[in-house]
């Protein structure tokens, strides 16, 4: 399974708003004429010069919202740590544990022995998850109705769903509370975020990285690739920090500068 970025909206001609943000703040231009003479070049030309000036509030202004899916809790956390946006995740609570996919990171899926001893064990937690699921939801149906049910718990919990379909799936959604302590990190979850530009840009510097974790890094790619088509002027220099001067990581760098630039056209 691979990552999948979808932008689901954007502030309408962001790059207009962020020009009109920064008309205000350099001229005499009242609100009502603040759209005057704001040709495309002209905002081309403000925004531009806010990125030669290093002036980066006129870029909050501007947002954008994207669903990803297909990416593991590894990743999501990874994600949220970006406190200035906002998110909604799929919940593993309401959700039930067994709908879940698993992500396999490409060194472990490339290299036989690791992959079968990795599947072996997601194949194991994805059972004990059902299993801790089910005998915790009959312990419930069994402490609210008082009955000494006989069968398999899937057959009791089928049982009393037919009596009472609402209170059953209350107790397993209950259930899913704690079994879900269970599922790794490998588990897949979908998340919308919506972050403002200015808050993108330090997102795209960390996470273009060669240094971020392969799953994160080609969320930031797809996010990247995405934004530019709807506004290419705003992100014509994003990515990656190497873009934009020497490498950040110091001892840490990957040491391949020339093939990132290369890699976004610098």
């Amino acid at each position: 399974m691979t990552p999948k970025v979808t932008l689901l909206c954007h502030t309408p001609m962001p790059e207009e708003v962020v020009a009109m943000a920064a008309k205000l703040c350099y001229s005499p231009s009242g609100i009502e004429n603040i759209r005057d003479g704001l040709t495309p070049e002209k905002t081309a030309s403000f925004v531009e010069m806010l990125a030669d000036l290093g002036h980066a509030s006129p870029t909050e202004h501007a947002t954008f919202t994207f669903g990803v899916e297909g990416i593991s809790r590894a990743c999501s956390h990874q994600l949220v740590r970006h406190r200035i946006a906002s998110y909604s995740q799929q919940s593993q609570r309401y959700v039930d544990g067994n709908s879940f996919e698993f992500v396999t990171p490409p060194e472990i899926l490339n290299d036989n022995r690791c992959n079968e001893l990795y599947q072996k064990v997601i194949d194991t937690q994805r059972e004990a998850y059902s299993e801790i699921r089910d005998a915790l939801a009959v312990k419930y149906i069994k402490a609210e109705t008082g009955k000494d049910y006989e069968g398999t718990d899937a057959e009791i919990i089928a049982e009393y769903k037919a009596e009472n379909k609402a209170k059953c799936s209350a107790f397993i959604k209950k259930a899913n509370e704690d079994a879900r302590y269970i599922l790794p990190n490998a588990c897949t979850t979908k998340i919308v975020c919506t972050f403002n530009v200015r808050s993108l840009e330090n997102f795209f510097a960390h996470r273009c990285c060669n240094r971020a974790q392969w799953e994160i890094r080609e969320v930031a790619e797809q996010m990247l690739l995405l934004c530019k088509e709807v506004a290419p002027t705003l992100f014509k220099n994003s990515g990656p920090s190497c873009l934009r001067g020497a490498c950040p990581e110091g001892n840490m760098t990957c040491g391949k500068v020339k093939e990132v630039r290369a890699k976004y056209g610098k």
